[in-house]
């Protein structure tokens, strides 16, 4: 409790009074009103004459919690390590997951404390390591809030079942699946060669019209929720889930794909030439990786070779640096069309 002037106004008159206060900037924010039946009792710092005809009074007001601006400016470490703190995280739902570095493990309950205090929505924090295997799947350790790894994540006014331990799923790329969707045209038929829980394919399917998208992938559980996604935002008529092998998607794809979303940093290199195995004529390829910057030449003059084995031509219409994914290595996405050689009959 604070003690401070303050302006006694009755309830008929605190809306007007308020918006007054805060436009003169005279309203103490860091202090509760306090009220009863009758009166408003708003803490100011000064009193102007415009007002004089209301209550003055002095009052104990009740002092507000400031949010902090950054966990780091409550999480309770040494001061010779607060610059090593991360300073980035996913939130995915009400969960946290962040990143903590090895020589910081020991402070890795204490971090995850101070995430939830700085985050009120958040009920679970998770350390995270890389996304490994053919499966997508990342070791995951609860260190605050609640025992659990599923959430629901909402975003371009869809909502997705996630289980951050058993599927991958980045809230990072939010943006660009509304992007992709807004490319889509009608009638397309979209092949989603790794869609995880299913974000691609949902946003397409509620944002564009295409004919069909085949969402496919290896992890059975991603397939669970991917099938549950489809039906929580009301596209099953346009999403067909599909659990298979990226390396069989020539068998359990029965038509050539307008499109194709290649969403698989570190190893969509592998799975190019199967792509273009399914590919129309003309195709547009969303291709994703997670490269260097002194790297990408290299890697887009080996999709070159790699279409030129399979009669094709490449033409890659822009090339977009989406996050940061280690000291001089980014997560990008290229767009590329690629056509069917004349010269083949």
């Amino acid at each position: 409790m604070k003690k401070s002037l303050g302006i006694g106004v009755r309830l008929a008159d605190a809306e007007s009074v308020r918006r007054y206060l805060r436009q003169q900037n005279i309203l103490r924010e860091d202090l509760k009103l306090m009220k009863d039946q009758t009166w408003i009792y708003f803490p100011v710092l000064k009193i102007p004459t415009t007002l004089s005809h209301y209550q003055k009074v002095e009052l104990e007001f009740e002092e507000r919690r400031k949010t902090p601006r950054s966990y780091k400016e409550i999480v309770n470490v040494p001061d010779v390590i607060r610059k090593d703190l991360p300073t980035s995280y996913d939130i995915v739902g009400d969960i946290i997951l962040i990143k903590i570095p090895s020589g910081l493990l020991q402070y890795q309950q204490v971090i995850g404390k101070a995430l939830l205090s700085a985050h009120k929505n958040i009920r679970t924090v998770c350390r995270v390591d890389p996304v490994t295997g053919e499966l997508r799947t990342r070791p995951i350790v609860v260190i605050a809030g609640e025992k659990r790894t599923t959430t629901i994540h909402k975003e371009q006014g869809l909502s997705f079942f996630v289980d951050v331990q058993r599927a991958y799923f980045s809230p990072r790329l939010s943006s660009e699946r509304k992007r992709v969707a807004r490319l889509v045209g009608n009638q397309e038929t979209v092949v989603d060669m790794f869609t995880g829980v299913g974000p691609f394919a949902v946003t397409i399917a509620r944002y564009a019209s295409p004919k069909i998208i085949y969402a496919i992938d290896k992890n059975a559980e991603a397939v669970r929720l991917a099938k549950e996604n489809i039906i929580r935002n009301h596209v099953l008529d346009r999403v067909e889930i599909i659990h298979a092998d990226a390396n069989d998607i020539a068998q359990v794809v029965p038509e050539k794909a307008n499109r194709i979303i290649m969403n698989l940093p570190f190893s969509a290199m592998h799975f190019f030439s199967y792509a273009l195995g399914i590919a129309q004529e003309q195709c547009v390829i969303h291709y994703y990786d997670i490269v260097r910057e002194d790297q990408l030449p290299g890697k887009i003059a080996t999709l070159h070779e790699i279409a030129a084995t399979h009669r094709f031509e490449l033409s890659v219409s822009s090339i977009r640096k989406m996050k940061t994914y280690a000291p001089r290595e980014f997560y990008i996405g290229i767009d590329i069309t690629a056509r069917k050689r004349a010269d083949v009959a």
